[in-house]
């Protein structure tokens, strides 16, 4: 009968949505179904009858009504009455009742919401009403295994809401979890000990799932329980018998390392390792090479590191103390894992050899704290790096041209096997040395017939020495000598040997690499420069068929030329040509192959620009050489933009649009050759850049791809505005009028720093530009700001916030540039109506950035038009905006005074009060003191004293009190 009236309460057709092939409209009404059960004092009560009862087999909806009751249990509890409370606590245990008796156990996502919910419950109540919570489970479920399966799931469940310290917690319930824990640890842990030894050795051979679900409730444990009740002979001889069985043997490792991990007093825990060690190696765990298992050696592999780290801890421990014997004991102790260490670490499969890593290179850190090294600690020195050399060794199976998961694993692998190599370059830097020569030069002297690995390998080693022995300023080559010649006489070795020509990759990379990182080594000796030059340029490297190759070559090129083209006058023209058809621009047409992509050829370009400035030619050869170089990308720009301007579909126009862009970057690139000694016009370039100019700007009118053009033709304005100075300034107002036509907020935001950067550079010369293009910039500004955008449309509103940062930023420019006529001249209404956006923009929008600067603002306009002789009616807008902007702008709730930016906000604030006080004195004061402050309803004692801190020399003291002030205010 009370099947039949539950399921005439609950609501069938809602149930029906909780499948999730369900339709949409069934999907709805269950949710709201949720809805209503869950704010309900009583409805839920259904939820728990059903599941007290097994009324339904659908595994949603007995998911649902654990969601239901776990919902009253989290949210609503302190409001359940006790027979509503007591009501859950049966529901619990019927239900638990059920499972013992079910043949089937529930699926394990119902499994695991029950356990939460049980967890919950005992969080709610173990400390008040239900102090037998594991006495009443336990008496229950005995060794049922349906049971215990749940019994140890709300283990774990109760571990992550109290234990976990990944999760945050509240102040209230770090206290809470405290009492529940002192609790746990005075009642009934030890009971719970008890039954996870039984359970582990009843179930170990008929339920191995269990086992480990049990090994796992142990581990995590084990870090707040008191230890001797786990580390002790019955206990850790079950869990090394488990090392033995197949199924367990990991999570018994995973299970051990817990317990080596507790912390504990240094001589305790180096007894409780060495213990643990005597009992591993007797059993035989330590002849590695004789497991076949790699899953438990990587297991095993991270329990050795445990181990090996908690040692050295307790080391470390006891040397800072003093305990001289305790400390040479643990030092034996950890010595005699090295031979294990080394297996593991030079083991094939790189997990386990990874896993060892960390203990390796704390051992290497003990050695480097030691006074003198024994003959062992060097030869276990020279060990490990004999084993860093193998590990760092590519394997066939690396693919070089597709690099996936398992590439993207080694190359972290290599990232921590560098770090060893860098520790042992601090422990024993001779040592070091002397391996990668032995290394390097052996693999040399037959890189024809050696495997690509070992020769890539080596070379990799010489790359990896430049960081393993730091020089400053990649200084190698002078200094140490014994560090300064075996360097030099290895890369001699790599640059005459030609193991340049080797047909691999990797070593070809290692080969430029390394060349690059020693660049220095060609200033001692640049009679070796032709031949590395050979191999930039041929198919060693820029022609590689690699495409991976050519495009790292082509930076590393950049690079090696910038530091050595004085040496590399008598190959420039030669250098030249063999790159042009490097330099061309590849059309817009699909399936064009091109060596390299557009990105590599910026690198080029720069290259050549470096290589033609810095020349000893005379200034017209100079000049006939950029020429040659820019005028095919500006003959190829006026051929593509007549092609865009008649091209009508979409693809092909964006197609062409790239291409414009990519030769208004090259030409943009070249420009980065020169410099404050090689300006643009000693070396005779300007007319060629004032071409390109000429060449570049019609594309701004185009109707076409306008971001993309606009883009690339400011960034070269920006490029000129710096190398030609003021043969640029004839472009900017033409150019300026079609930027400003039909922009975006992005648009805008990109133009100013354009004009912020001429104003910067030009001032007095730019003042009639200025003028004229104030206006038209500062409405096309405000037209942008004022358009509506949707309201949840956050890219939107974040441009318009960049934009308004940027325009804040122009006027700012222009304040402070000392043209005080750009401003001026534009007429009362307007200069009025600029103003007050900056008003606006000091108190009215949340944006400490912008507010700062609104502030810098004002603080300039006060210091020029604020004083006696300033702009006529100032200083009656100063008393009725500027003074109130800064008090209104740090009284609002959105000015956060905890917040370093405000508070830099509020600095600039302060100063501008300053400003204002040393251009109008004693009336400013006044002003405060008889009508404004009063207004605020500021006591005549705080008014008397900000007003005498105002007029102090020292701005620090006001910045210090304007805080105080207005901490005080908010409270």
């Amino acid at each position: 009968m009370a099947c039949q009236s539950v399921a005439a309460i609950m609501d069938e057709q809602a149930l029906l949505g909780l499948n999730p092939n369900a339709d949409a409209r069934y999907r709805q009404r269950a949710m709201a179904y949720f809805e209503q059960l869950k704010e309900s004092q009583d409805a839920w009560e259904v939820c728990a009858e059903a599941l007290a009862k097994g009324i339904y087999n659908d595994d949603h909806v007995k998911f649902f009504c654990f969601q239901v009751l776990e919902h009253q249990i989290k949210f609503r509890h302190a409001g359940l009455s006790a027979v509503q409370q007591q009501l859950i606590r049966e529901t619990l245990m019927k239900w638990l009742q059920c499972q013992l008796m079910n043949n089937q156990p529930e699926k394990p996502f119902i499994r695991n919401k029950a356990a939460q919910v049980f967890a919950l419950t005992f969080i709610m109540e173990y400390l008040t009403l239900w102090p037998k919570f594991f006495f009443d489970i336990l008496s229950l479920v005995g060794l049922n295994p349906h049971g215990i399966d749940i019994y140890l799931r709300t283990l774990m469940a109760i571990d992550g809401e109290v234990v976990d310290r990944d999760i945050l917690h509240s102040p209230e319930e770090t206290r809470r979890n405290t009492l529940i824990k002192d609790g746990m640890r005075e009642q009934c842990i030890p009971h719970l000990v008890e039954s996870w030894f039984q359970i582990l050795q009843t179930y170990q051979q008929s339920h191995p799932e269990l086992t480990c679900q049990c090994l796992e409730v142990v581990g995590s444990y084990v870090s707040w329980i008191d230890l001797n009740l786990i580390a002790n002979d019955r206990f850790v001889n079950l869990l090394l018998s488990q090392l033995s069985v197949e199924e367990l043997r990991e999570e018994a490792c995973d299970c051990l390392l817990e317990i080596v991990n507790k912390g504990m007093d240094p001589v305790d825990k180096t007894k409780l390792v060495e213990s643990l060690c005597q009992v591993l190696q007797s059993a035989g765990f330590f002849n590695v090479e004789q497991e076949e298992d790699v899953d438990f050696l990587a297991k095993f592999s991270r329990l050795v590191n445990g181990m090996g780290q908690s040692l050295v801890l307790s080391w470390t421990k006891l040397a800072k103390t003093g305990n001289v014997k305790e400390a040479a004991d643990t030092l034996q102790a950890v010595e005699a894992k090295v031979p294990l260490l080394l297996q593991l670490l030079v083991h094939e499969d790189d997990d386990i050899s990874a896993n060892i890593v960390g203990f390796c290179y704390e051992y290497l850190h003990v050695l480097k704290q030691l006074p003198q090294l024994t003959d062992q600690q060097k030869s276990n020195i020279e060990a490990i790096m004999l084993a860093v050399m193998k590990k760092l060794t590519y394997d066939d199976e690396y693919n070089f041209e597709n690099e996936g998961e398992d590439e993207a694993m080694f190359v972290e692998y290599r990232k921590q096997l560098k770090m060893l190599l860098d520790r042992l370059a601090q422990v024993s830097p001779e040592l070091l040395l002397e391996a990668v020569r032995r290394v390097f030069t052996n693999t040399m002297q037959n890189w024809q017939t050696a495997p690509f690995m070992e020769v890539e390998v080596a070379i990799r080693l010489l790359y990896m020495l430049g960081e393993a022995l730091p020089a400053s300023h990649g200084a190698h080559f002078s200094g140490d000598t014994a560090k300064t010649s075996a360097l030099q006489d290895m890369m001699r070795t790599l640059v005459s040997c030609s193991v340049s020509s080797y047909q691999h990759s990797s070593v070809s990379l290692e080969f430029f690499e390394t060349v690059v990182r020693y660049e220095k080594f060609f200033l001692v000796e640049p009679h070796h420069i032709p031949n590395v030059l050979m191999a930039f340029l041929d198919q060693r490297g820029l022609r590689h068929n690699s495409p991976k190759v050519r495009s790292r070559v082509a930076y590393l090129f950049s690079r090696f030329v910038k530091t050595l083209h004085k040496h590399m006058n008598a190959f420039i023209e030669d250098i030249l040509t063999r790159i042009q058809d490097l330099l061309e621009l590849a059309p817009p047409e699909n399936g064009f192959l091109a060596l390299l992509t557009s990105d590599d050829q910026l690198f080029m370009f720069e290259t050549a620009g470096i290589l033609i400035v810095n020349g000893e030619s005379p200034v017209e050869r100079k000049q006939a050489l950029m020429r040659s170089l820019l005028l095919p990308l500006m003959d190829a720009f006026r051929l593509l933009l007549a092609k865009l301007l008649q091209e009508t579909e979409e693809e092909r126009q964006a197609a062409l649009a790239d291409c414009l862009s990519h030769a208004v970057g090259f030409a943009s690139r070249t420009s980065k050759a020169f410099s404050n000694k090689q300006t643009v016009k000693q070396c005779g370039c300007t007319e060629v850049y004032r071409d390109c100019m000429q060449t570049f700007l019609p594309a701004l009118s185009c109707p076409f791809q306008r971001g993309v053009l606009r883009s690339s033709v400011r960034s070269f304005l920006h490029r000129m505005i710096i190398c030609l100075e003021e043969e640029v300034l004839p472009f900017i107002p033409a150019a300026s009028e079609h930027m400003l036509k039909d922009c975006e907020a992005k648009d805008l935001q990109e133009f100013i720093p354009l004009i912020s950067q001429m104003t910067a550079k030009f001032k007095r010369q730019v003042s009639p530009f200025l003028q004229q293009v104030f206006m038209p910039l500062v409405l096309a500004i405000f037209e942008v700001l004022a358009r509506p955008a949707e309201e949840n449309d956050q890219a939107a509103a974040l441009e318009k916030q960049m934009l308004r940062r940027s325009y804040f930023a122009f006027i700012m420019t222009i304040a402070a540039s000392g043209m005080n006529e750009v401003m001026a001249n534009q007429g009362a209404e307007n200069i009025e109506r600029v103003v007050f956006t900056i008003i606006q923009g000091a108190v009215d929008f949340p944006d400490p950035i912008a507010q700062k600067t609104c502030f810098i603002t004002l603080s300039k306009l006060v210091e020029l038009w604020g004083g006696k002789d300033g702009m006529v009616g100032f200083p009656d807008f100063i008393y009725k905006h500027i003074v109130p902007a800064c008090f209104l702008a740090p009284l609002k709730p959105t000015f956060d005074l905890s917040d370093a930016q405000t508070v830099l906000t509020l600095s600039e604030c302060a100063l501008t009060l300053k400003m204002i006080h040393l251009k109008r004195g004693p009336e400013f004061i006044q002003f405060l003191q008889q009508e404004y402050l009063p207004s605020l309803q500021v006591s005549p004692e705080i008014s008397q004293e900000l007003c005498q801190v105002i007029q102090q020399p020292d701005v620090k003291v006001l910045k210090n009190y304007m805080k105080a002030f207005f901490q005080r205010a908010k409270l």
